[in-house]
């Protein structure tokens, strides 16, 4: 490697650093590092009182906070000093970003102008942003003022919720390539906002490092078997049908238990709504917990379940990562066929799907799976075969990584990478 090449670095630009419901994020990162690619993380906001997964620890990138609370003065100094070098495209870009008529999309142009300030003595070589939302607005902004190529990553409530249709039209089209984590979510990208991106918009599905995801037998069935789901406790996972769909079976005769893992604002209307149905002795709420704990409970469980639904305002699932890890562990899974989540789970094969909002249908699919150990043996066996074949984290990084031009950029410097005295005397202004 020539001297300094080890300096060719991608930027990952992510809202929260580390944060507990992104481990696609984590797994990520430390598959690229593991390919030999150099990281910075770049994270807007400061972390949250959550637990943290054990695996944030092998993560080598450096990483540097852009949030207000942390660092507002060096935010206004780089803004002033770009202000100074970059006199012309600074203005038109601060313009372009009040043109929006949102204070928030303001706020990201001067994180981006912080970003660019810091940019301006590395050698990252392009960024990555991971959501359609703040994080690649900065990317975008930050583009613009150095010509630093970027691309980003759409998951679900960012594209279909979150982002106004103008911006997120700009977003594409300035970027080098757009990333989705399912076709459903490509199809609608490349078709519903008119665009003609020339195939720009591309599908790479999240992935797994399977060493992390040892393939385990299913559980003895002595005594009760245990239900599993995962997931933030808000409307588009669907808990309130797991509990509905937990009822008819306690009715039906079963004898189960189930665990929810989980934090979120329903987490108090969902207990109420176990107690209501007569579940407390069936049901457990265990909070958030970090990865090791989650890998833990899917050796643990019998039968996995997550029976997503698209919620009132739009927000939907892509393709869970959780359903990836019950799969790859060998839990056999039950989920609805929502956004992504067929691409994943072919119904009888590999896992059921049912109808979404249908608590007795979720509950009949169950139910096969309580009753019969042989189908609970054949859906977990090819559920792991489904993973190794489609989604092993090194095999879809290193599709990334084209995207990125990653062996392209590493053969030249960026052109905006200028000294100081081009700054200040206004040269590329």
């Amino acid at each position: 490697m020539p001297q300094g090449e080890e300096k060719r670095t991608i930027g990952y630009i992510v809202s929260t650093w580390p944060s507990l419901s992104q481990t696609f994020v984590l797994n990520e990162i430390l598959a690229l590092e593991r390919l030999g690619v150099p990281i910075r993380i770049y994270s807007m906001k400061d972390p949250k009182d959550e637990p943290v997964h054990a695996d944030v620890s092998q993560v080598k990138a450096k990483i540097v906070y852009l949030s207000w609370r942390r660092g507002w003065k060096f935010v206004v100094v780089a803004n002033l000093r770009l202000a100074v070098g970059l006199p012309t495209r600074y203005l038109r870009i601060l313009l372009e970003a009040l043109g929006y008529h949102r204070w928030g999309i303001v706020r990201r142009f001067f994180q981006a102008a912080y970003l660019a300030n810091m940019l301006r003595r590395d050698q990252v070589v392009h960024l990555h942003a991971h959501f359609a939302t703040a994080p690649t607005l900065i990317a975008m902004f930050t583009h613009e003022l150095l010509g630093i190529p970027y691309t980003f990553t759409a998951h679900a409530r960012d594209i279909y919720v979150d982002t106004q249709a103008k911006l997120l039209r700009a977003q594409m089209q300035r970027a080098e390539a757009v990333i989705t984590i399912s076709e459903y979510n490509r199809r609608y990208l490349s078709t519903q906002l008119g665009l003609a991106l020339n195939g720009r918009v591309r599908c790479v599905y999240n992935g797994l490092d399977l060493r992390q995801f040892e393939y385990c037998p299913l559980p003895a069935s002595g005594g009760p078997l245990l239900l599993l789901s995962v997931g933030r406790l808000i409307e588009k996972k669907g808990f309130g049908n797991l509990l509905a769909s937990a009822r008819i079976l306690r009715e039906r005769g079963h004898n189960f238990k189930l665990e929810i893992i989980g934090n979120g604002p329903l987490r108090k209307s969902l207990e109420d709504q176990a107690k209501r149905a007569g579940l407390a002795d069936v049901v457990s709420f265990l909070g958030a917990q970090p990865q090791e704990e989650v890998r833990l409970a899917f050796k643990r469980a019998a039968i996995f379940v997550l029976p997503c639904v698209i919620a009132f305002d739009g927000d939907r699932d892509g393709i869970p990562t959780v359903l990836l890890e019950a799969m790859a562990v060998g839990t056999p899974v039950v989920s609805t066929s929502v956004s992504g989540i067929p691409e994943l789970i072919n119904s009888g094969r590999n896992g059921l799907l049912v109808k979404p909002k249908d608590p007795r249908l979720l509950a009949d699919a169950i139910e096969q799976l309580l009753a019969s150990p042989q189908l609970r043996k054949d859906l977990s066996l090819a559920g792991r075969e489904s993973i190794e074949e489609r989604f092993a984290i090194d095999r879809n990084c290193r599709q990334l990584l084209s995207l990125f031009n990653y062996e392209d950029q590493r053969e030249k410097a960026l052109p905006l990478h200028v000294s100081q005295s081009q700054w200040i005397s206004g040269e590329l202004s």
